[in-house]
């Protein structure tokens, strides 16, 4: 009982941290003006030269892992670094935080929740079936926008997706980025970001509807994917469970 009860307590421990993160977190973007710090943040890249963009990437690895949205940071790589160079510098943040997230809601909480399903065949069943399309699930999810870019980081974590196929989804995400680092290309400056007369860019207005469209089919389609899947799962577990075992005699 002893080793049970120590593994419960940590399971609960972690739990419990994971919990006060999320907490703090929540507090922290009350307390404190997050768009004027990013603003702030951005114009401290803008002023050191050669070494911005590692200091841009870094921050939005940050920002990545502790829950605080990257849009304003994606707008002002494409007004810092240009579309191609900003493209580059955020894909790479975005890749390299959603990792880092993804790693620490595999080994913060995958444990604990494999603790809960293990007795229920039906859950596991899909979880291996996601993990079976494990790319196709992350590929789809990163286009839409209904799904919370970090707070899916996380989730993701707990699943049984591979971290190669959760890599390679991320080009996913690529669409967005380069929606975004151009907007904020147009913006032409720091102090212009989220400027009304930027969203009446044509251009802009032309690609955000693009983007947009692309986003509602992947939301459809990811959807209607795994809900496939789950039922596929689904019935494989009761077929294996309700199956008798036939014995044959032979005279």
């Amino acid at each position: 009982m002893a080793p049970q009860r120590k593994l419960r307590l940590k399971m609960g421990f972690k739990l419990l941290l994971g919990a006060g993160v999320v907490c703090l977190l929540v507090v922290a973007g009350k307390l404190f003006n997050v768009p004027e710090l990013l603003q702030n943040a951005l114009l401290w890249v803008q002023n050191l030269g050669p070494a911005g963009p590692i200091a841009f990437v870094a921050i939005y690895v940050l920002a990545t892992v502790f829950f605080i949205p990257g849009s304003l940071l994606t707008l002002g790589g494409g007004v810092l670094f240009g579309v191609v160079f900003g493209s580059i510098y955020v894909f790479v943040a975005a890749l390299l935080g959603s990792t880092l997230a993804f790693l620490v809601g595999r080994y913060l909480a995958r444990g604990w929740v494999s603790k809960r399903i293990q007795s229920n065949e039906k859950f596991q069943a899909i979880d291996t079936a996601v993990a079976r399309e494990g790319f196709k699930i992350v590929l789809l999810t990163r286009l839409s926008p209904i799904f919370p870019f970090n707070l899916l980081n996380y989730a993701f974590g707990v699943t049984q997706v591979s971290l190669k196929d959760y890599m390679l989804g991320a080009i996913g995400m690529l669409p967005g980025t380069l929606t975004y680092v151009y907007i904020g290309s147009l913006a032409g400056s720091l102090a212009m970001l989220g400027a009304s007369n930027q969203s009446s860019n044509p251009q802009a207005a032309t690609i955000q509807w693009i983007i947009r469209i692309v986003g509602f089919l992947a939301t459809v389609a990811v959807t209607a994917y795994v809900t496939r899947i789950a039922k596929k799962a689904l019935a494989e577990s009761v077929s294996s469970e309700g199956s008798p075992h036939v014995t044959t005699h032979h005279s």
